[in-house]
Order: C-alpha cells, then structure tokens, then sequence
C-alpha cells in the first residue's frame, strides 16, 4: 500500500510503502533518543502531517512507547536513597547504665576569700600563690593605728578600775568594822557599800570595752581560717586597704564539687550518697567515682531546673581542681543487651520503631526499648533487633520500606552473603583447543 505525503506549501509528494513505514517503526524502536529527537524535530513532524490517519496512530504509539520507556527507567532510579557512612550504624552489645549526666567545673568544695576587717597599710606578707598554710596561721598583718591605740586605751581604763574597786574594798571593810561597834550609822554604812558596788560595775563596763577594742585590734593581724593552699594573692606590702578590701584565697582541695542542673522531672529519682561517675577533658580515660552531696530543695523559676551538688574525694590532691568535667549520677545497669543510637529509635503513636537495612533495601522493625544511656548516646533494645544489624540514624531522611540504599560510594548496601558473593572471584570460561 502506499501513501502520499504532502509538505506544507508545496506541491510535490513524497510516496511511502508499507513496508517503508514498518522499516521507520522498527529503527525508532531500536533507539530512544532517535525517537526523542525526531519528536523535536518540527520539520519531520510536519512532513507527516497529512498522513493517512493510522499512520499517525502508529508513529504516536512508537513515540509515547519509546520515551515512556525512558520515564519508567528513571522512575526506578529514583526509587532509591543514597546515604553516608555516618548515617548508618550497626546494633552492637553493650552494658547499659541508665542516669543524669551533669557538666561544668570541678572546683574545690572550700573556697574562703579573705577580706581586710580593718583599714590601714598591710605589712608582714608572709604566703604566696601555690603554698600550704593551716587554719590560725598569720598571712599578713595590717598597720591600724588608730585601732591599736583604742585597744590601749581601753586597757588602761581597766586596770584604773580595778584599782577604784581595790580602794572601794578597802573603805567597805573599815565601815563595816565601824557599823558593827556602833561608831557609823546605817546610812554611813549603806553608802560605803553603794561605792563599792558602783566601782564593781566600772570595772566590768572597762573590760568590755577593753574587749572590744582587743577584739578590733586582733583583726589587724590577718589569720588563715581554714587549712588548704593559697590559691590567690591581692596585696603586697606596704599597700594601703580599706575595710572589705580583697587580700588572699585559700582553698582546701581534698573534696571537689561539681555543681550541676537537671531537669525538675528527674529530681524525684535522685538522692544523697547516690553515686556519681566522673570523666575529666583534662585526664582522658580515667573514671573517677564520688557522691551526690546535697540537692536543693526548690527548683530555679526561670529554668525548672533543679541544682545538685556532687563531690569527688582527692585526699592527695592528685587532680587540680578548675578541671571541666562530666558526671553521670549512676541509677540501673542493664549487662550486655543490643543497643542503637537513640536518635535510630522513632516513635509514632504507640508504635516504636527503626528502619534496617535488609538485602540492600530499607526494611521498618517493631522494637521494644529499654534503658538509655545518656553517656554513649544509646538505647537498650530488648526484642526486635539482633546485634550487627545495620540500621539508618539520619533522622531527617523520608524513608519508606523496600527503597534501596545506595552508599555514599554509590554501591547498593547488600547483606554479608551478597558481599561476599559480591567479592569472591569468577570464573573464566575454558578456552577450546
């Protein structure tokens, strides 16, 4: 059969056989971006335009067919997902320790910042940073002479008393030696014992006052009030202070503490002497184990949080204090269960679970949870999982289940069989003689 094909403003005719048009059908099905092209090809398309019409439905079936096909393969491209090593990790057994971790400086638990009492001019500096003192010990002494002057004064003012008190005495005697022979009358003798009464109160108001200023005198000399180590020096010698002005720290390291907050939620589950492991940045790979100390009875208004004091014994002051560190108040211990990164475990509803890599594909797993460890970063897995599995912890991925996983490589992730059949090597085929 054949057909004239007529081009647009033209009066020749081009004449095409059946077997011409199965030739065409045949070569645009052997290649899909000839297909492709031609569709863009306005010149052709306009060529058979006036075709019989099941010509057309034949080359438009060929067209959709050819470039539905190329629709279809990048389809099933894109039915995958590409991951990196670091979004996927493996189940493994572990001992699991549930608790609270707490974070900041471990300082020392005392820390006595000594302050002038008195004004005047220091003298006598007799410690330095770094060195050892004990409680009572003198540091300095500050020059108050005004102060020192006073406690003389007031010295004096007693032993005056005591001597009007001694004289007092003596008067008391002799009209009482008087009044019991008669020779004195009662209001002679009433007077004399009045005397000695008054000069008895002086004595007394003379020794307070002495006191007080022994007591403001003695604040001149500067005292240690607790044993430790000079951890801070303000003043040198010679230096004039005013009351309240810094002079040294002392501290006694044989205890730290680490002051730290947790959640009022997870107040109730802590309590003192609960035990509490520490890690130091500064001393990597050593564990050190103290207490909880104190907990505060009220939680902060601004935060809801709920501070906890916890102490480390150093009674060798083996480690310095200032050191940041990480505690983690100890609760249950779970000895040798599977464990994922807590950031695999996704929850929706009742419904808890993690998406595995099964065969090269994403499979979604059921499992039960148990205790987290807040210090690795991983959750018990009490059923569901097997240890070695591989699982997706990138939580932002849209996963959905029998979609490959491609490696960042861009090899597909395959289980341990296929890898190895993967990697054994082949065969050649024999060559005939």
């Amino acid at each position: 059969m054949k057909h004239l094909i007529n081009r647009d403003n033209s009066s020749s005719s081009i004449e095409m056989t059946d077997s011409d048009m199965l030739s065409s059908s045949s070569k645009l099905k052997g290649s899909n971006s000839m297909v492709c092209q031609l569709a863009d090809n306005n010149d052709l398309i306009r060529s058979f335009k006036n075709a019989r019409r099941y010509s057309v439905l034949v080359l438009t079936t060929l067209l959709v067919a050819a470039c539905g096909g190329k629709k279809t393969e990048e389809v099933k491209e894109e039915n995958q997902i590409v991951v990196g090593a670091q979004d996927v990790e493996s189940a493994r057994t572990m001992d699991v320790v549930s608790g609270i971790v707490l974070s900041g400086p471990l300082d020392p638990a005392q820390i006595v910042k000594i302050k002038a009492q008195v004004g005047g001019t220091v003298r006598n500096v007799r410690v330095d940073r770094g060195m050892a003192v004990k409680a009572g010990q003198s540091l300095a002494n500050i020059e108050a002479l005004g102060v020192l002057s006073q406690a003389a004064s007031a010295k004096a003012g007693v032993a005056a008393r005591e001597a009007g008190l001694a004289l007092a005495k003596q008067r008391l005697d002799a009209a009482k030696t008087l009044f019991d022979a008669g020779a004195m009358s009662a209001i002679d003798y009433r007077g004399a014992q009045a005397t000695y009464e008054a000069a008895e109160a002086e004595l007394a108001a003379a020794k307070a006052a002495s006191s007080a200023a022994g007591e403001q005198a003695a604040r001149s000399s500067v005292l240690s009030p607790i044993t430790g180590y000079i951890s801070e020096r303000f003043v040198e010698g010679g230096e004039a202070v005013m009351p309240d002005a810094p002079l040294f720290t002392v501290v006694n390291s044989n205890e730290l503490e680490l002051a730290g907050q947790i959640p009022v939620s997870y107040a109730n589950g802590v309590k003192v002497g609960q035990p509490v492991v520490f890690t130091l940045d500064g001393m990597p790979g050593k564990e050190y184990t103290g207490r909880v100390a104190r907990i505060d009875p009220t939680a902060d208004m601004q935060t809801r949080q709920v501070r906890v004091y916890v102490r480390l014994s150093n009674p060798r002051g083996a480690i310095v204090g200032g050191q940041f560190a990480r505690g983690r108040i100890v609760g249950q211990k779970v000895p040798n269960v599977v464990t994922v990164p807590a950031i695999a475990v996704r929850k929706s509803g009742d419904a808890t679970t993690v998406f595995v890599i099964e065969n090269g594909v994403v499979a979604v797993r059921d499992v039960e949870i148990g205790l987290t460890d807040e210090a690795s970063g991983r959750v018990a897995v009490l059923s569901g999982l097997s240890d070695g599995e591989q699982v997706i912890v990138a939580p932002a991925l849209t996963l959905t289940p029998g979609t490959k996983v491609v490696t960042g490589n861009s090899r597909v992730a395959t289980s341990p069989a296929e890898d190895s059949a993967q990697d054994a090597p082949k065969s050649e085929p024999a060559k005939s003689e």
